[in-house]
This record gives structure tokens, C-alpha cells and sequence, in this order.
């Protein structure tokens, strides 16, 4: 049997074994705490150990043997402080930058959307973040490509498909266009159409059967769709309900598109226990889904840069007049979901050239007066919990992946630092290894190559 090094040449080995001294660790848990002076130990991708300073030897050694045949990197932060990777809930990789307008970015040929996603990827990992959960479009072959290193990217989590009705948000279909064949099934995009109870139950099964991580359905009217007002309740609770059993039954978890109060109702009632963008949510809605524990994933920024001059010819202008609606109403909902005490997690929903403004979300969240230690939380624990990962990702402990930031502010008192990645992120490191660097004492470990016979 081939080995893996000629199997999959592309895989790299174990990183090297760093030690970060004098490390400002943030811990966004509970209340918040910044604990000065730690040294931080990665092995094998995972923190290996945290202990005081004082404790080990000095930084100004260059190596150290923890075993006879294995060396220490050792890195003075002097102090700088070392965040989690953050962690973006909701993006769509399989609308990637390089067509002008949304009609064209939403119907890129599958071959030239593919080849531009790992561009798109390695965008978002140069701005911290280190896990992506993208919410329709992108496929298993990415979610691959990704984990074994073939380009340098987040951690990918997928939905595969969103389901949804026809004439729904995933169908992006315009009136004049044919009927689709019979029988549900239909593939477009980001999007799957299914109706009716049995074709729910295929879709969610074909879905998880393709390596979705969750499922994701459209449970309203749409911004970017063409044929749906934003006050349209899609899916019945039958329907509904379908899917989420299928993904209950495999162990995973459904989140909803859904702007309005009787559709986030009708979804959280009917077991959905995540709701994406819930711009018109009203204060008894956001305690419903307080009580049941379900997330919501507010994306402000996508509505907010759809609407400005910079991209003012982005959006026809049918399109333009809805995403006005949601985003006069986007802070509000935050500030209501907020007092209602929802958990709140970190999404951005950007489409093609859009997603240069990534980190705008952390000023937009700043201004609807979230604190920024809630702002961090939400693109750290909180997405953690939704990715039913926080016993790996969104802190830096012990045992948990060494995704981690290296800054030089502190975004617990100005979490608008996030958002000025080229002036604040001097490194970020994924899995132990450090992908991307702005700082000289950290250099980015160079990938292997094959050797050439």
C-alpha cells in the first residue's frame, strides 16, 4: 500500500513545537478575563500546556529538547496578546469574488466557482478567522481539500445544499423561467428544492448522504431571491418537522433562514434550533427561543454593504428596495434578541466582491451597544456551542485546537480592533501551525513539498 506522503503529497506533518512566553491570554468565557505573563505550549495542533511564565525556562533560549530528539520553537510575545480564532457562522464560499453584480455571482459556472473558493477561503483565514460554517453551497471535496492542507484555509463546517420550497429563498428562479421536473431534487447553487413531507425527508437524508455537517432549510422570504416577498412563511410544521427529525436521528441539528416572527415561530416550535439572520424578530419571539435555547445568527454587515455607494450597483433595484426593510430593522433585533437573553453568534452572509467587508461585523455589533466582550463572545464560545464544538474550539485551554491570534491591542476594550486586521493581527496560527504572519519574530511555517527525482 502506497504511504501517505505519496498517496497525498500535499499532507504536511505534525507542526513544529512552539512555546509562546509572555502571552496576554484572553479567555472570552463568562466574564471575560485577560491573565498576563502565561506561557502557552502547542504540540500535535493542540495546546499542549499553559502555565505562569516563572515556571519555565527563559524565553532568550533558542531551543529546548522536551525529549531527546525534539525541539522547541520558542517565541517571546512580549506581552502581546493571543486570542481564539474566530469563527464566522454563516458564509457561502460558493459565491466567491470575480463576476460583477448579483445575478452573476449567484450563477457562476460550478467549475469556475470551485477553482475561486480556495482564494475566497484563504481571505477569510488572513482576517483570523480559523473556522468558517458555510450555510449552502460548498461541498464535501472543499470541506477535504481543507483538512488535509491542500490550501491554506478555516476549518470548514457545510449544510451542503439549503432546502428549500419552490418559489422559496432557494429558488432562485425567475417568473418567467420553466417549472422545474417532477419530483423535487432540483440542485441550483446554494440551493435544493424539496415539497412536501417525503421530498423533506429525501433532501435532508441526500444532504447528510453528501457529508453535511447540519441542515439548513428557508423558512421565509429572502433579500437576494427574486420571486418571494420577506413576509412569505415557507414550509409547513409538517415539512418542517420532517427535516428535523432526519437530523436528530443522525445526530446533528437544523438552523433556519427566517426574518419574521410567524416564520422564526414556526421554525422553533417545530424543532429548529438555530435561526439565521431573524432581522424582524419582535421581544416574546426572542424569549420563545430563549427558553428553548436556540441560536441566532444576526448578519448585518451583508445588508449594510449591499446598501452602500461602494457596492451601490450590486443589487437590481426590486432586490434593493427589500434589503432596505431588514436593514433599517438589523440593530433593533440584535438589541432585542440580546435582552432576551439569546445567544447570539457571529455570522456574515457576504456574496461575491461583499466579502472584502468580513470583520465589519464586529463594528455593527459595537453600534447596536453589545459589549465587546458579548461581540468577541459571539465569534468565539457562543459559535463554538452552535458547532456543537466547544470542547475543541472558541478558547484557549488545554487540550483544545491551537487556533489562536496573536495581537497587538486588546479587542476586550475595543473590539473594533477585529476589524482592522492589517494593523492589529500579527499572526494567526490554526491547528498549531502558523498559516499567516505580519510579524517577523513568528515566521509562517513553509509547507513541504515533494521532493523532485
Amino acid at each position: 500500500m502506497a504511504s501517505l506522503s505519496n498517496l497525498k503529497p500535499w499532507v504536511q506533518g505534525a507542526p513544529k513545537r512552539y512555546r509562546l512566553v509572555d502571552c496576554s491570554l484572553i479567555d472570552p468565557k463568562d466574564a471575560g478575563q485577560v491573565y498576563e505573563h502565561v506561557t502557552v505550549d502547542l504540540k500535535d495542533g493542540l495546546i499542549h500546556r499553559m502555565t505562569k511564565l516563572s515556571q519555565w525556562p527563559s524565553p532568550g533560549d533558542e531551543a529546548l529538547s522536551w525529549t531527546s530528539n525534539e525541539q522547541i520553537t520558542i517565541v517571546n510575545l512580549e506581552g502581546k496578546f493571543l486570542c481564539p480564532g474566530l469563527i464566522d457562522c454563516h458564509v457561502h464560499l460558493a459565491t466567491p469574488p470575480g463576476e460583477d453584480g448579483l445575478k452573476d455571482t449567484m450563477n457562476q459556472d460550478p467549475n469556475t466557482t470551485l477553482l475561486r473558493q480556495p482564494y475566497l477561503a484563504h481571505q477569510m483565514l488572513k482576517r483570523g478567522f480559523t473556522s468558517v460554517r458555510d450555510c449552502g453551497g460548498a461541498g464535501l471535496a472543499l470541506k477535504e481539500a481543507f483538512a488535509e492542507g491542500l490550501y491554506p484555509a478555516p476549518r470548514l463546517f457545510i449544510s451542503g445544499h439549503g432546502i428549500s420550497q419552490t418559489g422559496g429563498h432557494g429558488d432562485l428562479r425567475s417568473s418567467k423561467d420553466a417549472e422545474y421536473a417532477c419530483c423535487g431534487g432540483n440542485t441550483h447553487g446554494l440551493g435544493r428544492i424539496a415539497d412536501g413531507v417525503e421530498q423533506c425527508l429525501h433532501a435532508a437524508r441526500e444532504e447528510l448522504r453528501s457529508g453535511a455537517d447540519f441542515i439548513k432549510i428557508m423558512v421565509s422570504g429572502g433579500v437576494v431571491s427574486p420571486t418571494d416577498r420577506l413576509t412569505n412563511l415557507q414550509y409547513t410544521p409538517e415539512e418542517i418537522r420532517a427535516v428535523t427529525k432526519v437530523a436528530s436521528d443522525s445526530g446533528t441539528y437544523v438552523t433556519a433562514h427566517a426574518y419574521t416572527t410567524a416564520a422564526i415561530r414556526n421554525a422553533v416550535e417545530n424543532g429548529v434550533s438555530g435561526i439565521e439572520h431573524g432581522n424582524l424578530i419582535d421581544e416574546p419571539t426572542a424569549k420563545l427561543m430563549a427558553e428553548k435555547g436556540v441560536f441566532l445568527t444576526p448578519t448585518l454587515i451583508t445588508y449594510k454593504t449591499m446598501a452602500s455607494k461602494e457596492f451601490g450597483s450590486f443589487l437590481p433595484p426590486s432586490i434593493a428596495e427589500k434589503n432596505m426593510q431588514v436593514l433599517s430593522a438589523g440593530l433593533r433585533s440584535i438589541q432585542i434578541a440580546d435582552q432576551a437573553g439569546v445567544t447570539l453568534c457571529y455570522g456574515t452572509d457576504l456574496l461575491g466582491p461583499l466579502q472584502v467587508k468580513q470583520t465589519g461585523e464586529f463594528a455593527l455589533r459595537k453600534e447596536a451597544g453589545l459589549s465587546a466582550l458579548k461581540v468577541l463572545q459571539s465569534a468565539t464560545v457562543n459559535a463554538a456551542l452552535r458547532l456543537r464544538q466547544d470542547d475543541k474550539l472558541g478558547r484557549l485551554k488545554e487540550g483544545y485546537a491551537a487556533d489562536m491570534l496573536v495581537l497587538n491591542a486588546n479587542p476586550l476594550e475595543d473590539i473594533e480592533v477585529l476589524d482592522r486586521p492589517q494593523k492589529h493581527l500579527l499572526a494567526v496560527i490554526k491547528e498549531g501551525r502558523v498559516l499567516e504572519s505580519r510579524w517577523s519574530k513568528l515566521p509562517t511555517d513553509v509547507p513541504r513539498t515533494a521532493n523532485i527525482e
